[in-house]
């Protein structure tokens, strides 16, 4: 079975990575809209009742971020999180709340000796598929 391939901008990479970094003892999250080529980040606040395990969008801020996408003609590429001490897995809770069949999750590790690991899974149905990720 071949591997799905997605293309991630450096510059992406670099600032999800970076923000993870920003918080190593709690999840960081967001999402990513996309149009064309162009990425946008839009960081999140965690409002999960144990931010250093979980991950929650703040939901007003998850509104304001899709109408920011509209307004600027972008589709949800991604969703993003941080585990600051697990590999870049998704969880069994990561896969039973995924509610957005066509996004990519990503999941940054910092759980590594000085290397920052991103991954990137379609999660759909209960299944999880790994994708390739590209700079």
């Amino acid at each position: 079975m071949t591997k799905t391939t997605v293309q991630i901008p450096r510059t992406l990479a670099n600032q999800l990575l970076h923000q993870a970094q920003l918080s190593p003892s709690q999840e960081v999250c967001g999402l990513v809209g996309q149009r064309g080529e162009q990425c946008e980040c839009y960081p999140i606040e965690n409002v999960a009742t144990d931010a250093s395990v979980l991950f929650a969008l703040n939901a007003s801020e998850q509104l304001a971020a899709f109408k920011s996408m509209r307004e600027k003609g972008q589709s949800l590429f991604a969703i993003y999180h941080s585990h600051p001490s697990s590999p870049p897995l998704p969880s069994q809770i990561d896969i039973e709340d995924a509610n957005y069949r066509d996004a990519l999750y990503l999941i940054i590790s910092l759980n590594t000796k000085g290397v920052l690991e991103m991954r990137g899974f379609y999660l759909k149905a209960g299944q999880t598929e790994e994708v390739e990720l590209i700079l």
